[in-house]
């Protein structure tokens, strides 16, 4: 057994050792730790008006309408390959053939061109289509546009199940473009009310609501810098008036003694 002294002096001497390969380690010019810098201040949420009373009516199950079965369209295996785009929507028509607005809104000189698509095809306004899957199920859902008058385009999705389609989305809107990012439907659009700016839509799959939702959308400039100036009238400021200072009213002189005669 070692006396107490020899094996506290060891023990100083280990720590010493070891504090001295941490300050090397630390303060050697390389592998050593630098500043980040000051770091800003995180500042959280503040929630405003925290004593505003909940809304009264539930909120309405956003997308439930927009789902709907096609009629009188089969689709083998669950193939959407398998069926012919110009006669889904065909099949929508003659379902609603008076729709104008909402999910089957149609112009009226659309629904005659599709009706006609098999003896006018060059007119025919059912674009080419795509197949993506959007809903994660393993299968291709298709995906239809429709070019309609003053730059409209109307976008549907359709997923095949249980031998038929189901409708699971329809927009209608001025499209600059449409595009595929995994499993999101990306929908460009012009902003006829704030020029320089367009809006893009994100449309996914939400399994609760069974059909394809807008889950992100933004508005995003897309004017480059120095194209010209705005469109957008500046702001008209005004000064307030500079008002003169004022001038101290002369003091009265002090009156002279009268002379003596």
């Amino acid at each position: 057994m070692r006396p107490r002294g020899v094996r506290s002096a060891a023990g100083v001497a280990l720590c010493a050792l070891g504090l001295a390969v941490v300050l090397t380690g630390c303060g050697g010019r390389e592998g050593g730790l630098r500043s980040a810098g000051p770091t800003p201040t995180a500042v959280g949420p503040v929630r405003l008006w925290p004593d505003l009373p909940p809304a009264t009516n539930p909120p309405i199950d956003y997308g439930e309408s927009d789902t709907q079965r096609v009629p009188g369209v089969e689709v083998p295996d669950n193939d959407v390959r398998s069926v012919d785009p110009v006669a889904v929507v065909r099949a929508e028509v003659r379902a609603h053939p008076d729709a104008r607005s909402g999910a089957d809104g149609l112009y009226a000189e659309t629904a005659r061109a599709i009706e006609a698509c098999g003896t006018a095809p060059a007119a025919c306004p059912v674009m080419r289509p795509y197949y993506r899957d959007l809903t994660g199920n393993g299968r291709d859902e298709l995906i239809v546009g429709i070019r309609m008058p003053d730059q409209q385009v109307a976008v549907r999705v359709y997923l095949a199940e249980n031998g038929g389609l189901t409708r699971i989305m329809s927009t209608v809107d001025q499209v600059i473009s449409v595009e595929l990012a995994g499993r999101a439907l990306i929908l460009r659009v012009g902003s006829a009310g704030i020029p320089g700016y367009e809006y893009r839509t994100a449309w996914t799959w939400d399994e609760e609501q069974g059909s394809m939702l807008p889950t992100r959308d933004e508005i995003i400039r897309v004017k480059p810098p120095g194209t010209g100036p705005s469109t957008v009238p500046a702001p008209r400021l005004v000064s307030p008036t500079p008002v003169p200072p004022r001038t101290p009213a002369p003091a009265p002189s002090p009156a002279l003694p009268e002379a003596t005669p």
